[in-house]
């Protein structure tokens, strides 16, 4: 295995040499680079550990086969995944917050029928 910042190495009660995940106090933060998909980025202690992390995902060898804790690693990064990716899509939607679902429901067929009025008037005065 390469060097990983994120993965120590240690000595079993048998002598046998394994490997655990060194934290999982991980920031992740999704950013909009203009594209169709985010850019996610993983941080430790302000250090930038994302490419750290796709060594492991994307490695010719399965983190899952010989990291002990790999599993409960993956399940804490997803989860942190989608709070950061939600947080990036709440903070460019038009949709207001702090409303009702009821009172979302009725914002979005207010701004579908703003949208509307242009198209229903050019049908109309044609």
């Amino acid at each position: 295995m390469k060097t990983n910042r994120l993965v120590t190495q240690y000595q079993n009660e048998k002598g046998e040499v394994c490997y655990k995940m060194k934290t999982f106090d991980i920031n992740v933060i999704a950013k909009s680079s203009g594209g169709l998909a985010p850019t996610i980025l993983y941080f430790h202690d302000n250090q930038d550990v994302t490419d750290d992390i796709r060594a492991l995902r994307f490695g010719l060898e399965s983190p899952y086969s010989y990291i002990e804790n790999y599993d409960q690693f993956q399940k804490m990064l997803y989860k942190k995944e989608q709070k950061a990716l939600n947080d990036l899509y709440d903070s460019i939607s038009i949709r207001p917050k702090n409303m009702s679902t009821g009172k979302q429901i009725l914002w979005s067929f207010g701004v579908l029928l703003l949208m509307t009025i242009p198209l229903i008037v050019a049908i109309i005065l044609k």
